[in-house]
């Protein structure tokens, strides 16, 4: 269903773990009724590509474009997911106003209107939709260039004015160079495109590996050598911190003289007043220019007046086609995160999605309930937090280390501020070391996971898929033993001598706790022994400080799993 109100209810669950919808309250009748998951679409979008939402009768799609301020706080509100495109910015103080947003969808690939960091502390994941506008920006790449070096928009401007000046012909792309900074989607996309014409294709991605180049007949290079030996330079990477401002008045004068630059990428990338200085005094060519620092570009901005200067107003995704291919990508994306916990495709989360998280589900529920049982076992402090795991998810140790680290603080920042989204970010801000190992196979479990805590002293504890979906824990310390991990659980460590497991039923049975497993395990007759209890509700203080006082009993403490 689509609205335009901003109005309305509805629940997602914080973890991917609760991940069904969601909310049930009584109905009029009085019987439960469903709530809907509720997502606002900030900016326009093709409507036809928002069908995966519309179609999902868990979802209340709500559209209501050009809020600002307040009145965009009180609409997110409420809501579990938002969509925008670039005009829509979420900022941090907006963030910080709401409680419920879980999901913020980006129609398209670039995410620098969005404050990542902002949504990555408060556990929200940012999603966008990198491969629909891939064919439009690369088209778009090509109908800049041949426009620049064919001097199209200077001849239209003369035919228009009544003249026939033939002098405008400009070069052919044949046997030139192509010089991509960046060769992701958009970038390669240019570069097969690039060597239909006979172009010889340059590239600085220091991600792009050496046969995946020799595949595209692409030649890797260093920045200054792609800018210097370039006849075009085009580029093909996002906005952050660390590419704000590349091609500096520095990077541009290393530019072969005479060369182009095409930029459909993001306007902060380059210098815009060292741009216009190469470009007043003959150093380059010409521009082609999509985007700018400043959207939109002011009306008595210089780069107007250039005449070797192609301007276009942020176009790169304006195609019907590139349209709703990124409706349809990230409508998908917010669906599936909001009601499957998919975060594939997550640019600030592990990702993990589809069949594969499906699949990892036991094992990410079974990390973290060992998070939480090794965290209630800690002496003081955490200092490092280590994760092994041995199963067969090539894809699970980032994810399953993300999950662990949910259980292990959740107890400490509250389990309604903690999700695989921030659980990283957490950690590096209580200066808590996180290691992740990938083992070779157990020898008796297919899956298998151990998490180690560093505080005054290490615990080890570690858990096990009987199966593909029956987790059990298997070690505390030193100890093996086999028990469900749900519900609650007490963890005892006694004297091994007689009576200990009868004092210990009894006591519990006298204040009304039913034991569902008792496991008990030692190392030697006659030492130390630990069992793990799973009990049917929970001990109060005083009657888990009685348990610690009976007889040979030297420690006694209780978790909550589920």
């Amino acid at each position: 269903m689509m609205n335009s109100d901003a109005t309305g209810s509805g629940s997602m669950a914080h973890t991917a773990e609760d991940a069904a919808p969601a909310d049930e309250k009584p109905s009029a009748s009085g019987r439960p009724r469903r709530m809907r998951y509720r997502v606002l679409v900030l900016d326009p979008l093709s409507a036809s590509g928002l069908a995966p939402l519309v179609d999902d009768d868990r979802f209340e799609l709500v559209e209501c474009f050009g809020l600002k301020g307040q009145e965009l706080a009180d609409a997110i509100g409420d809501a579990d997911g938002v969509i925008v495109r670039s005009a829509t910015k979420i900022t941090r103080p907006l963030l910080n106003k709401v409680s419920r947003l879980r999901v913020i969808g980006r129609a398209g690939v670039g995410v620098d209107n969005i404050d990542v960091e902002a949504a990555t502390e408060k556990g929200i994941a940012v999603l966008n939709a990198p491969s629909g506008n891939t064919i439009s920006a690369a088209e778009l790449v090509f109908a800049m260039l041949l426009a620049l070096v064919r001097r199209v928009p200077l001849a239209d401007r003369s035919m228009r004015a009544g003249e026939w000046n033939r002098k405008l012909g400009g070069t052919e792309l044949y046997g030139k160079t192509l010089g991509l900074v960046g060769a992701g989607r958009i970038g390669t996309a240019v570069a097969q495109r690039a060597r239909a014409f006979g172009m010889r294709v340059i590239a600085y991605d220091p991600f792009l590996s050496a046969d995946r180049a020799r595949s595209l007949e692409i030649e890797l290079a260093p920045l200054e050598d792609v800018l210097g030996g370039a006849d075009i330079v085009t580029l093909h990477v996002p906005l952050t911190e660390a590419t704000r401002g590349l091609l500096s008045a520095e990077r541009l004068a290393l530019m072969k003289p005479g060369a182009v630059l095409i930029n459909v990428a993001r306007g902060g990338l380059v210098d815009e007043d060292a741009l216009q200085a190469c470009l007043t005094g003959g150093q380059l060519a010409g521009a082609a220019l999509d985007v700018f620092a400043s959207e939109p570009l002011p009306a008595e901005h210089p780069l107007r007046s250039l005449p070797n200067v192609v301007l276009t107003p942020h176009l790169g995704a304006s195609t019907l086609e590139a349209q709703e291919n990124v409706a349809l990508e990230i409508a998908e994306a917010v669906r599936v995160a909001i009601a499957d916990g998919d975060l594939s495709r997550a640019v600030n989360a592990p990702a993990l999605g589809g069949e594969a998280m499906r699949r990892l589900r036991p094992m990410l529920d079974l990390g973290e309930r060992l998070g939480r049982l090794a965290c209630t076992l800690a002496a003081g402090a955490i200092e490092r937090i280590d994760v092994r795991y041995a199963g067969a998810a090539d894809d699970g140790i980032g994810p399953l280390t993300a999950a662990v680290l949910v259980g292990v603080f959740d107890q400490i920042v509250g389990r309604g501020d903690i999700n695989l989204v921030n659980a990283m970010l957490i950690a590096r801000t209580r200066d808590v070391a996180v290691n992740s190992t990938r083992l070779a196979r157990h020898p008796d479990y297919g899956e298998y996971v151990e998490v180690e805590v560093s505080s005054a002293g290490k615990i080890c504890v570690a858990g096990a898929l009987l199966g593909t979906a029956h987790p059990r824990i298997v070690r505390v310390g030193d100890f093996r033993v086999d028990i469900r991990p749900r519900g609650a659980l007490v963890i005892l460590r006694n004297n091994d001598v007689p009576g200990v497991i009868g004092r210990v039923g009894s006591l519990l049975g006298a204040v009304g706790i039913n034991i569902a497993e008792y496991h008990q395990a030692r190392l030697i007759e006659g030492g130390e022994a630990l069992a793990a209890i799973s009990i049917d509700g929970w001990l109060d203080d005083a009657s888990l400080d009685e348990l610690r006082s009976l007889p040979d009993v030297r420690e006694a403490r209780q978790v909550r799993l589920d």
